[in-house]
């Protein structure tokens, strides 16, 4: 039925033609990469950047801690649309930066901040730091300003709307679908037939509501009160007892 939506004006054939002519001297003044993640905005970014530059650099930057099936899912779409795929791990893992914090062990003292790690360093900056050194200060990425207060802030400050973004390590990053619905994203996904990540029918499968189909890490200690463990814990429940063992407050938390 998605497919069978007419798309808004944001998403037109016009105005696709519009974002890739900016997706396309976007890459040619700043080079860099299109931010892979497994879900879908940047699904959708991905195929608006192959109609400009089929060969265009793919990073996924891999928390060590993301759904089994999206690891899969990476590998198969890599193969299937010849991908220039660069992954980039955090180090150390965010497995292992969680269970040094303290913070979800029973056992550990409560002032175990000295072992804690700065998660946007690990997981954002430094991983960052590393694609850019290696393919250029542009992005184009999957952010939408939808999908939190922030990130509204964050296309609106200073009053550009554009959807471009530069940030203060020097990257300059472009989300042409910025402005863009979560039903935008869907009927593009459809009427295109882009393969999805399988991980969006396990979410439905469980119940969990469409608005909450995020896919970002398995845990990092944002929204863990709407649930994402419970559903984990019933989705992925051997998965779940792994992480249970390293890091025993989980329990407490579904």
């Amino acid at each position: 039925m998605r497919g069978l939506r007419a798309p808004s004006a944001k998403s037109s054939a016009a105005a696709i033609t519009d974002i890739t002519a900016r997706i396309e001297a976007h890459l040619a003044a700043h080079d860099g990469y299109v931010a892979f993640s497994g879900g879908k905005d940047s699904l959708v970014v991905l195929d608006l950047a192959r109609r400009v530059e089929p060969d265009v650099p793919v990073v996924f930057f891999d928390s060590g801690l993301d759904y089994p099936e999206t690891y899969d899912y990476l590998t198969e779409l890599a193969d299937r649309w010849k991908l220039d795929l660069h992954r980039i791990p955090a180090d150390p893992p965010l497995l292992d930066v969680l269970a040094a914090s303290g913070l979800w062990d029973h056992a550990a003292p409560t002032d175990a901040a000295a072992e804690r790690v700065d998660l946007q360093q690990v997981l954002i900056t430094e991983p960052a730091r590393r694609a850019h050194a290696l393919l250029g200060p542009g992005e184009l990425w999957g952010m939408r300003a939808d999908e939190s207060t922030a990130r509204r802030h964050l296309y609106t400050r200073g009053g550009r709307r554009d959807g471009t973004i530069t940030r203060a390590d020097g990257t300059i990053a472009y989300g042409p679908i910025w402005n863009w619905t979560t039903a935008d994203v869907w009927t593009h996904i459809a009427r295109h037939r882009l393969p999805a990540n399988p991980v969006y029918d396990r979410l439905t499968q469980l119940g969990v509501p469409d608005s909450q189909h995020r896919l970002s890490h398995l845990l990092d200690g944002n929204h863990l009160d709407r649930g994402r463990l419970t559903w984990l814990r019933r989705g992925w429940p051997a998965l779940f007892e792994e992480l249970a063992h390293v890091l025993p407050r989980l329990r407490q938390l579904t």
